[in-house]
């Protein structure tokens, strides 16, 4: 971690550079490495938008061009590359790649179901590799939206990295069922008791009529705003991250390399997981001509990222105007 802290300082010097030349780099990738996962959660953004699949999928983008991406960005100071998917536990051959990138710190977002002895060796022998294991609070909760048996291997991966003395975080999709529960000093302790160094709470986004119950309303984000902030003053034995809740304190949403950008697994340079709209693929540019896609300076310079809305994603719910300006940059 200390060798990661100074890569850091260097990487920032090169962001820093860059906005003193007029180049805006994001500290942050997403990387979504695979379409494929052996889940079904209820309510997946991902399956919804037809970005997840079963099957493997024709077309992703190989190892070497991952590390392509990985060089890229270490050259131009990004510090983190979030390695998502579908699972991306899946794809050992990018993991390994990227625990060679030590300048880097690389996030894993996974369900947790495909650890094994090799991956703790690997993450005890990379410590720029942090698994960061979805769980939705309780046994009831997680199991319900994840499938029966979920909740009882995470918890037992969480013992494994207890005892082998290794970091992991856990990230929490927050709806209208689960927001009391995963700020609980109940829920909290049974992962802190564990191990868990960090937890990232992600506002569920609804991708369908059916789904914007589990939305949370403006009461429960403020409820959930309040209990971090309590968190953050008395448990600091975890570090706590709510997304999009802490757009906020950053000028509205960060996505559209104002401080991140995804990556799908077949190259198309999105400005979020959740806003699938792509003017250029990574397969024909570079990452620093990706930031200047015409999709990407729209948003960054127009007033959709500094709009309020009313929870979840900014883009998911004006997805029509995202639209309109992909209809407008292809002609």
């Amino acid at each position: 971690m200390l060798k990661f802290a100074a890569a850091a300082r260097t990487a920032s010097g090169k962001r820093r550079k860059a906005e003193n030349a007029g180049e805006h780099i994001p500290p942050f990738l997403i990387a979504s490495i695979t379409s494929k996962c052996n889940l079904h959660c209820a309510g997946c953004y991902s399956r919804c938008n037809h970005a997840t699949v079963d099957s493997e999928p024709v077309q992703q983008l190989t190892s070497e061009d991952w590390l392509r991406i990985f060089d890229e960005a270490d050259d131009m100071g990004i510090s983190f590359i979030l390695l998502a998917g579908g699972e991306p536990m899946l794809r050992r051959d990018i993991i390994e790649a990227a625990g060679k990138k030590q300048n880097i710190l690389f996030p894993i977002f996974t369900n947790g179901t495909f650890m094994d002895e090799a991956y703790f060796t690997l993450f005890d022998k990379c410590r720029n590799l942090v698994p960061i294991m979805s769980i939705e609070g309780n046994k009831e909760l997680t199991d319900h939206r994840r499938g029966i048996g979920i909740y009882d291997k995470l918890i037992a991966n969480m013992e494994k990295f207890r005892k082998k003395g290794l970091i992991f975080g856990a990230s929490v999709t927050v709806t209208t069922q689960n927001y009391k529960e995963v700020t609980s000093d109940t829920f909290l302790n049974s992962l802190s008791e564990r191990g868990c160094k960090a937890v990232i709470f992600v506002e569920y986004v609804p991708v369908t009529e059916e789904s914007t119950e589990l939305a949370p309303t403006e009461a429960e984000r403020e409820y959930l705003m309040h209990e971090i902030d309590r968190l953050r003053q008395t448990r600091s034995e975890m570090v706590y991250i709510a997304f999009p809740g802490d757009e906020k304190s950053s000028g509205g949403c960060v996505a559209a390399g104002r401080g991140f950008f995804h990556i799908n697994s077949h190259g198309g340079a999105e400005p979020c997981p959740f806003s699938p709209y792509s003017d250029v693929n990574i397969r024909d540019h570079s990452l620093c001509e990706a930031l200047h896609s015409p999709l990407f300076m729209a948003l960054q310079s127009g007033d959709i990222l500094l709009d309020d809305h009313k929870g979840g994603c900014v883009l998911h719910e004006k997805r029509a105007l995202v639209e309109a300006i992909i209809a407008k940059s292809s002609v």
